[in-house]
């Protein structure tokens, strides 16, 4: 036993990148259907990361930096646009589905891509659950206006706010059935993501066109009334917003050509998505003085307060549609996550089941859609919130870091897309990801955080670390 040990591989064993093809390829049973072309992976991109937040979420970024907000959406978008570089560069090279969980296999090791994984589980399936939340009570007030209610006990989570809650249904519902429909098949989810990725920037268009008429220069001074700090606490605010666009790595053994369109998808969906944000932060802002746009609904109030009812009431429909496309994206991308790790054995092989009818990890969307609905039902929405950025700041910095590593290791492989300027560019998104996640999240945060990783830590080397099948493979090796 003490040889066996002995000979056991490190914590950093990597995975091959002609290795992760050939086992995607080759494996055993149906296949994830390719099905997805350049715009269906652009608004993949774009359903998750224009939802709820740049119709609720900016109200909160305006009062943390007044009309500067702006400047908060272009910090973080300058951030992500390192970021997203280099997730372009790593989606041409390993076009393997996973996202920074597979780069970081075939880069910086198992140890470091267990963690990343674990940690893009904050990104996908837990900022689904407040996103269901948010859609659940603009459900509710739209019942509430028409005279129906439903008890206060299945109204929400129990908080410090909403002290008769008990269990949210409506998101849990909600959940269930996105899951349902996520788990049918990806032209079903595709089809209809694009379909609400186009309603939803149209609506956030009708906002920018009219707002511009009632633009008053006057309400963008003072510029920054808070100060610097609160203008990077911005930037880690409204950097919710930008989550997702990475999504569209998940789907990479459904795009038709993985090498050419993911880069487009990743890179389309953020340039499209961080236009419409700082447009939308620009006429918002010159609409209202900062101190009087709404934190629950600014682009709604905005509107009534020059008299437009009818359009407040059509950015309702624009909160509804950019909810159930963002909880639609976060399950696919979250299923997809698991179907690999199961598939590399990090966890248990049933989670890497395709259905042979759908073609879809159809058992994982369900379980995942489970859980969920269960994290929207129950848990109030601060509490989810405060984790999911520090979750994907920190997929960010090891993307970046494994394009500076595969440049020096494999500097001679095939790059359909390269990022330029390297390390340059990847060094910013690594800096500029850990400044915002230092700067502007709280030590609370911190000690959620980290509550999160020895969880996930306990599950690999209880599980994980045991049946990894790169692991095993080296084994057979020395044998």
């Amino acid at each position: 036993m003490a040889v066996a040990a002995a000979k056991r591989p490190g914590l950093f064993i990597t995975r091959s990148i002609d290795a992760l093809e050939t086992e995607a390829h080759e494996a055993e049973g149906p296949k994830l259907r390719r099905a997805l072309g350049p715009w269906a992976l652009i608004a993949i991109g774009l359903g998750d990361m224009v939802g709820a937040g740049i119709f609720a979420t900016i109200g909160t970024g305006v009062h943390m930096a007044g009309p500067a907000v702006i400047a908060s959406f272009l910090i973080a978008g300058v951030a992500c646009g390192f970021a997203a570089l280099c997730y372009a560069e790593m989606s041409s090279m390993v076009p393997i589905a996973g996202s920074a969980y597979t780069y970081t296999y075939a880069t910086l090791g198992e140890f470091i891509a267990w963690i990343i994984g674990w940690d893009l589980i904050l990104e996908y399936a837990i900022s689904a659950a407040p996103v269901a939340t948010a859609l659940s009570q603009n459900l509710q007030t739209a019942m509430g206006g028409s005279g129906y209610h439903i008890p206060l006990w299945l109204a929400a989570a129990r908080s410090a706010s909403t002290p008769h809650g008990v269990f949210d249904v409506f998101a849990f519902l909600t959940v269930i059935l996105i899951a349902i429909l996520v788990a049918v098949g990806i032209r079903e989810s595709a089809g209809s993501n694009s379909i609400m990725v186009i309603v939803k920037m149209a609506i956030l268009a009708v906002f920018v066109v009219v707002g511009l008429k009632f633009l008053n220069p006057a309400n963008w001074h003072p510029f920054a009334p808070n100060g610097f700090h609160n203008v990077i606490n911005g930037a880690f605010y409204v950097f919710f917003a930008f989550i997702g666009f990475d999504a569209v790595t998940t789907t990479a053994e459904e795009a038709k050509n993985p090498q050419r369109d993911l880069p487009i998808g990743v890179l389309g969906s953020l340039l499209l998505g961080g236009l419409f944000y700082v447009v939308v932060a620009l006429v918002l802002t010159g609409m209202q003085p900062a101190s009087k746009i709404d934190v629950n609904a600014p682009l709604a109030v905005a509107l009534e307060a020059v008299h437009l009812p009818g359009l407040a009431w059509l950015m309702a429909v624009g909160v509804t549609f950019g909810a159930v496309s963002v909880v639609l994206t976060s399950l696919l991308g979250q299923a997809r996550i698991f179907f690999v790790m199961g598939r590399d054995g990090l966890l248990p092989k049933w989670t890497s089941a395709i259905h042979p009818r759908f073609r879809t990890p159809a058992r994982m969307t369900m379980i995942t859609g489970v859980i969920v609905g269960v994290l929207a039902g129950f848990v109030p929405l601060d509490f989810l919130l405060s984790l999911v950025n520090i979750g994907t700041l920190s997929a960010f910095v090891l993307v970046c870091a494994g394009v500076i590593v595969l440049r020096r290791t494999q500097p001679d492989r095939v790059r359909r897309f390269r990022a330029p300027l390297v390390p340059l560019v990847p060094g910013l998104g690594i800096l500029l990801s850990l400044a915002l996640a230092g700067y502007g999240s709280g030590p609370v945060v911190w000690v959620r955080f980290v509550i999160w990783l020895v969880f996930g830590l306990a599950i690999y080397f209880g599980y994980g670390y045991w049946h990894s099948e790169a692991r095993k493979a080296a084994l057979a090796r020395r044998v």
